[in-house]
């Protein structure tokens, strides 16, 4: 034990010589350690954000919008022509057994205005079911009623981005007045904070108004009663198959679609949407741990080049050792040992780099981050198993010295 305390003495004396190399040296590492951190902390936010919303949205939940059509051989994409009305989504939450929510929602966006100041932003007109199908209750005031959705009440419901960018801090917002496209609207609530959407999007940058005061006042519409988007929620998670495949034939049997068509409408869930951004980002983060791992490799190499160097200058020294009763295992500790501390100082600084650059990315850009032992763990002991396999030629490369040989090197 004594002999391997003086090896890392030596070795740690040899690296202060040149600490400009050792530092240069230790760059790769570093570089690819911190990347190795960063990027798994960054995916794991990703994840746990998109299971955020998910839960917040609810598993059981159906979404189904405009599909593609094809008229006069021009075949439009999704969305492009409105198949979707409001007779569609009463008919389902008369006909369709196990449901228990039923929403339907027309969207633009469009500047609002307040006073001195205006804002981009969603209008989205809806109905009374929103808030609960969505699971977004309002913090402050009230969301509109159905009498408010009977009689295309001037109301509205805002965001809360939208609400801290149209007024002042303390301003009473609830009870004042917005403009939307010339119509004023008088402010009745603010949603509670949602944060951004799996796509990255401010779910709070919206503003909520009944369908018909949407449709028939603010937004308009080429045919009345058309949607742009249906929202079902199940009862039970398990009954997410059965309810699809019955909205399907139910849809079918409305739009009169011959069975040789396609549907002109799309029915997503949650799921389905958590398991593609999932698979996207997952494909993300190997793609970028592959780079990072690259860094790892080349920060080896680098190693194993200046340990090559190390060895042809210390050629006397070694012969020195070998000379005065040095066994050959006693030289390759000596050089396996100098590389192991140099991964080891270059794996401590990537990980500090890592996290510092996570908590960066999360206090600049607003990227959710997650800070995983494991990651750290596995990418410092990576780290070294690069040292020990990089460094490994070098010091069997001065280990197999002819003592004689290396006294006489000049």
């Amino acid at each position: 034990m004594s002999f391997l305390w003086l090896t890392i003495q030596s070795a740690l004396r040899v690296l202060r010589r040149n600490p400009l190399r050792a530092g240069l040296t230790m760059l790769g590492i570093v570089i690819g350690v911190g990347a190795v951190v960063g990027m798994v902390s960054l995916g794991q936010g990703a994840t746990a954000s998109v299971q955020r919303e998910i839960a917040s949205l609810g598993t059981n939940v159906l979404i189904i919008i405009p599909g593609a059509t094809t008229t006069g051989g021009v075949r439009g994409g999704l969305g492009s022509v409105s198949t979707l009305t409001v007779d569609d989504a009463r008919d389902i939450e008369k006909r369709i057994g196990d449901i228990s929510l039923v929403t339907y929602a027309s969207r633009s966006v469009l500047q609002v205005v307040h006073e001195h100041k205006n804002w981009n932003t969603i209008a989205l007109g809806t109905t009374t079911a929103f808030p609960d199908l969505r699971n977004w209750p309002v913090a402050d005031g009230n969301f509109f009623t159905q009498t408010d959705e009977d009689a295309a009440a001037k109301v509205v419901v805002l965001g809360k981005t939208v609400a801290d960018n149209l007024f002042e801090r303390g301003e009473d917002v609830i009870g004042a007045q917005i403009r939307v496209k010339n119509v004023p609207l008088r402010v009745i609530g603010i949603l509670s904070s949602k944060g951004q959407s799996l796509s990255g999007q401010d779910q709070d940058d919206i503003v909520v108004l009944p369908f018909t005061t949407a449709e028939r006042k603010v937004l308009g519409t080429k045919f009345l009663g058309t949607v742009g988007i249906i929202m079902v929620a199940t009862q039970h998670r398990y009954s997410i198959p059965a309810a699809v495949e019955e909205i399907k034939e139910l849809l079918r049997a409305r739009h009169r679609i011959h069975p040789a068509e396609e549907n002109d409408f799309t029915i997503r869930t949650m799921e389905d949407v958590a398991k593609t951004v999932a698979g996207a980002s997952r494909t993300m983060m190997v793609m970028l741990l592959s780079i990072a791992s690259i860094s790892l490799v080349v920060g080896g190499i680098g190693i194993m080049n200046i340990l090559l160097v190390s060895v042809t200058e210390r050629t006397r020294e070694i012969g020195i050792r070998m000379a005065v009763g040095a066994k050959r295992a006693h030289i390759l500790l000596q050089f396996l040992v100098e590389a192991i501390i140099l991964t080891a100082i270059g794996g401590v600084a990537g990980v500090i780099f890592g996290i510092a650059g996570a908590r960066l990315l999360t206090r600049l850009i607003g990227w959710p981050t997650i800070i995983s032992s494991q990651a750290v763990a596995v990418a410092f002991l990576f780290s070294l198993v690069v040292g020990i396999f990089f460094g490994l030629y070098p010091a069997n490369k001065a280990s197999q010295m002819n003592p004689i040989e290396a006294l006489h090197y000049e």
